[in-house]
């Protein structure tokens, strides 16, 4: 009604009757008034009228959005329960424990250790098992919902009423994994540490919004399930590097363990400063604190960085040509917040490392040198200003980060070729350099004590 007073009022004609009929005048008959009226909404109604879409062109446009995954012309659910109620027909009562799982989740086309959320998702995680009937309902309703392994996996593993996985989703996942598979690595993983850092990683590289909420879509672009079938092959975990290797594992808590003094299972600011002897700057270690790339609302009010935190900090340090370390870093030199580093920004932050190379006998280069070397590294598509977007194109942000804040590894990119091959990343170098230092290390200790 509001839309259709808007408009008649702006037919000249009524508002002057409308305004004459106001005053009291009444020489304005009624009927000519009705008429007029009449006559306008006929014409309002004629100019609202859209032709209707035809059907031929509707059904011209084929789907082509499938959040879900897109729907097996071919797949035939009748056969599938079939296939489940025969193998549950082999357990006593056809109900199946935790231990049976194994058997269903292979008649449901699954992965092994998928019978954890298929357990689960029945209900078995409240009674100890799994009927028949509750199981062949839950699954036929998955297979009519779910068309691909990545929604199957979230509908099965999410709370009720959500589409998405956050962290402790995982955790009953990862439990039973730990306990159940055979390698050395996964039978160590009943530690909270290792089931944090497992969860960590996976949001570290399948969780590319940042939100702490991992969809579909993302599972489906990642290689998690990939991995997680591979477990089933894959004797030695330590050959899984992106997510369940025991030997990333051990760097990563020994490192943690050495920088925490107080074993309270935080640390300050003072204590990550130790990382690597002093190599990062000060003024970066303030902006780790500050909140900007930290999971915990706790580190900015309380000045502590967990060991999930402290996950991500080291992953990012040791291999900054990941997208994920890229926007880590990013996030910390975007002092303002603008999506853009600024000359100011770059300047903060090289000031520091100036400051420590006239320490070291070293004489800096002038900030106006550094930066054109670094324009002309990145190559920026606006000139003057370096966005997210131009440092991973780029393919050296590791050179352009630790010129800024790194002072070891600044020192390192300009004794070698920076354009050298490496047939492995930096963080799995890195890793696989610091256990064998820690096994030699422990084996000595060992042998010390022996004595």
């Amino acid at each position: 009604m509001r839309m259709r007073e808007r408009s008649l009022r702006q037919d000249p004609d009524l508002r002057k009757e409308l305004a004459l009929l106001a005053r009291g005048c009444d020489f304005v008959l009624p009927s000519r008034f009705k008429k007029r009226l009449r006559a306008f909404q006929q014409g309002q109604a004629g100019v609202r009228t859209e032709e209707p879409v035809s059907t031929a062109l509707s059904e011209s446009i084929p789907k082509f959005y499938f959040p879900q995954g897109r729907p097996q012309a071919n797949l035939n659910i009748d056969s599938l329960i079939s296939k489940i109620e025969k193998i549950f027909s082999q357990f006593p009562n056809e109900r199946a424990t935790i231990e049976d799982m194994g058997q269903v989740a292979k008649a449901c086309e699954c992965p092994l250790y998928w019978k954890v959320p298929l357990f689960n998702s029945a209900g078995g995680d409240r009674t100890g098992f799994v009927s028949v009937h509750k199981f062949v309902a839950m699954w036929r309703k998955t297979l009519q919902t779910c068309h691909d392994d990545a929604s199957k996996f979230v509908h099965l593993l999410a709370k009720p009423g959500c589409n998405y996985l956050e962290q402790d989703d995982f955790i009953p996942f990862l439990q039973v994994l730990a306990a159940a598979h055979p390698g050395r690595g996964l039978d160590l993983a009943v530690l909270d540490g290792k089931i944090a850092l497992v969860i960590q990683r996976i949001f570290y590289n399948v969780n590319r919004s940042w939100t702490g909420k991992i969809t579909c879509s993302e599972l489906r672009k990642s290689n998690f399930l990939q991995n997680v079938a591979l477990l089933e092959q894959e004797e030695d975990v330590n050959q899984l590097t992106d997510f369940f290797s025991y030997e990333h594992f051990y760097v990563i808590y020994c490192k943690f363990w050495e920088l925490d003094t107080d074993h309270d299972l935080y640390i300050d600011q003072k204590d990550l400063a130790r990382h690597n002897d002093q190599a990062i700057s000060h003024r970066m270690i303030e902006r780790i604190f500050s909140g900007t790339v930290t999971r915990d609302r706790r580190v900015y009010k309380e000045g502590r960085l967990s060991y999930a935190d402290f996950v991500w900090f080291l992953i990012s340090e040791e291999d900054k040509k990941t997208d994920t370390s890229i926007e880590y870093w990013f996030r910390c030199m975007d002092m303002d917040g603008d999506g853009v580093l600024s000359m100011y920004e770059l300047e903060y932050f090289y000031d520091e490392q100036c400051q420590k190379l006239e320490a070291m006998a070293i004489e800096p280069l002038s900030f106006e040198d550094c930066l054109c070397q670094m324009l002309d590294l990145v190559k920026p598509e606006v000139e003057g200003k370096i966005t997210l977007r131009d440092i991973k194109k780029c393919k050296l942000s590791h050179i352009f980060f630790d010129t800024f804040f790194n002072i070891e590894k600044y020192l390192e990119h300009e004794q070698k070729d920076p354009f050298s091959l490496i047939r492995v990343s930096d963080w799995e170098k890195y890793a696989a350099e610091e256990y064998d230092i820690l096994v030699a290390e422990e084996a000595a200790n060992d042998q010390c004590n022996d004595v």
